[in-house]
């Protein structure tokens, strides 16, 4: 055994020992209390004494700051400064003046497509480039259309698609070959096909929830299932129209040409684009207002339920009849530019009231068109989109769009009655307050047996409601509309605005 532990032990066996350690300790002890306690007090006095000289010393006078007649807060000033040096929102948010449209077209379909471009361009407020395949006509109304030019060689590029047409690289290449032009002042490039057709004003109010100094890609997807999955549920469809931020543009210019090449097998435009962002990292932005509209027929059905979102883009104009009967294609849509113009936020947007008397369920699309039903329906089923559409796909059913759907109803007594836009105008230009008038479609009407009164004595549906151009700066929420009492006979008259407290779609 060592003889460390031979003492301990020792100690351990002898408690007279131990009495004597344990006295040692507490001496020791005693000791170094007495020594803490007069450093405490010593620490104590040197504090109070330089807190008493600190408060008998004068403040620093004026003249300790030669160059300034008072005190400067330091953080005050700092405050000012920051707040001189920042812009107010009002003055950062997105114009059109920060945007760019790169627009595809083909010589052989630019003279009937130009007059879409003309329906929504102003080029003395917007920029943007057509991007054709080879040289066209100039005439005389090319002052009322963005400046053509001729996209560049793309035949060292391969193409091996047995379904498609190498064009589709080229058109995949408008994005970079309008960032090359190297214009000022730009924050987003928007791409959209010769048969788009753009409301402005509500593709500002989408680019403006968005940083533009950030990566990003917004579009929308196809109304088919089908061509989804053919493609990409990830893939903003350029005839619907997207957008891309300057910064995502300029990224992409230093790498597509490469990223294309790799892709030699894709079928078109939106493909590669997409193949490239994928490569970037940069995912798809869904805004629900773009519209692809790959649908054949009448869009009825999708444009008198439009999504709560703001009615960005229509495409495929020359495959789906004019948007209103009796009409041209283009006066159609001309005569849709008449609500746009007094308030494009609400243009499309669908409210859902019923007249309770009558027992009538009455759909308003603001700007387009309304929809009486005999019989109470739910707004749940008002606001999916009725069939009057066929799919992309001829042998495709119900079951292959990308959202829910309704049959139309067969039903005599259940068949809508539809009213469409007339005119509209504005009635008091300090409250914005507008009156769209809406005349009955004179279509055939099969005979209902029900009792409750019938739709076909009105004639006319007049439409009271106030532009609301800050209607997505809130959240997303259906207007309400209101049955009120008329004067005129055969005319139903129907406020639709903001919905009050408590206010629901209830009979």
């Amino acid at each position: 055994m060592k003889d460390s532990e031979k003492v301990f032990w020792d100690s351990m066996k002898n408690p007279a020992g131990n009495h004597h350690i344990t006295a040692a300790f507490n001496s020791q002890s005693r000791t170094s209390s007495k020594l803490l306690l007069c450093l405490i007090f010593f620490i104590s006095f040197t504090y109070l004494i330089y807190s008493l000289k600190l408060l008998s010393s004068p403040r620093l006078c004026s003249d300790s700051q030669p160059f300034s007649s008072s005190a400067v807060d330091p953080l005050h000033n700092l405050t000012t400064t920051a707040a001189i040096s920042l812009p107010t929102s009002s003055q950062n948010q997105t114009e059109l003046r920060h945007v760019v449209f790169g627009i595809a077209a083909s010589a052989k379909l630019w003279e009937q497509r130009k007059n879409y471009i003309k329906l929504w361009f102003k080029p003395e407020k917007m920029r943007g480039t057509v991007w054709l395949d080879r040289k066209v006509k100039i005439d005389e109304d090319s002052d009322e259309l963005p400046p053509i030019r001729i996209s560049g060689d793309t035949s060292k590029f391969a193409y091996k698609n047995r379904q498609g047409h190498r064009s589709a690289i080229r058109i995949s290449r408008i994005v970079s070959e309008t960032f090359r032009l190297g214009l000022k002042d730009v924050r987003w490039f928007v791409m959209g096909d010769d048969d788009t057709v753009f409301v402005t004003e509500n593709l500002l109010r989408v680019l403006r929830k968005y940083d533009h100094t950030q990566y990003y890609y917004i579009g929308s997807l196809s109304e088919s299932h089908l061509q989804n999955i053919y493609f990409s549920y990830s893939m903003a469809y350029g005839g619907g129209g997207f957008a891309i931020s300057y910064p995502l543009a300029e990224a992409l210019v230093k790498m597509q040409d490469r990223c294309i090449q790799r892709y030699p097998g894709l079928y078109g435009s939106d493909d590669r684009m997409q193949a490239c962002m994928a490569e970037l990292g940069v995912p798809l932005t869904k805004e629900l207002g773009f519209h692809q509209y790959d649908v054949y027929g009448n869009l009825f059905g999708l444009l008198s339920a439009h999504p709560i979102a703001p009615f960005v883009s229509l495409h495929h104009l020359d495959i789906v009849e004019p948007i209103f009967p009796n009409a041209t294609r283009l006066q159609a849509l001309d005569r849709l530019k008449i609500p746009m113009e007094l308030d494009s936020a609400g243009l499309l947007q669908q409210s859902i009231c019923y007249h309770k008397s009558n027992t009538w369920t009455i759909s308003v699309s603001w700007g387009y068109a309304i929809q009486i039903f005999r019989g109470i329906l739910s707004p749940r089923e008002v606001e999916m989109p009725s069939r009057t559409f066929l799919n992309w796909y001829r042998r495709a059913d119900y079951t292959a769009y990308a959202f829910n759907t309704r049959p139309v109803a067969r039903n005599p007594c259940q068949k809508a009655f539809v009213f469409y836009l007339s005119n509209a105008l504005q009635t008091n230009s300090t409250t914005g307050q507008t009156v769209s008038k809406y005349i009955r479609h004179r279509a055939p009407q099969p005979a209902c047996k029900w009792k409750s009164p019938s739709p076909s004595s009105i004639e006319f549906v007049k439409v009271i409601k106030k532009a609301d151009p800050k209607l997505w700066e809130r959240s997303p929420r259906r207007n309400c509309c209101r049955v009120m009492k008329s004067k005129e006979k055969k005319t139903l008259m129907v406020e639709v605005g903001i919905c009050k407290d408590g206010e629901i779609s209830e009979v």
